[in-house]
């Protein structure tokens, strides 16, 4: 049995892991809790390790943080190759 992977926006685990809170606080097994919010083990200790206390905007931040950190990376490493390659360029010519 494979089920696709779900994509979940941060706004949505942050009210996931709410509604799992409540859930566990009205004696319902984590069995159940899985079952119901379609979480496995590993899923549901890599949300809460993230997005543990945050409220839905603050996760959103971290998220558009995320995105911006890894553009960053992105046009860093382009811009070390272009330097790269510069170098090698002038080496050859000179």
């Amino acid at each position: 049995m494979t089920t696709s992977r779900k994509r979940r926006k941060p706004k949505q685990v942050v009210k996931l892991l709410q509604e799992c809170e409540a859930m566990l606080a009205t004696s319902k097994s984590l069995a159940a809790v899985y079952q119901k919010l379609s979480f496995t083990e590993s899923t549901w200790a890599g949300c809460t390790r993230q997005y543990a206390g945050m409220k839905s905007d603050e996760a959103r931040l971290l998220h558009d943080l995320e995105m911006k950190i890894q553009k960053f990376k992105e046009r860093l490493a382009e811009a070390e190759l272009e330097t790269r390659i510069l170098k090698e360029v002038l080496e050859v010519n000179y």
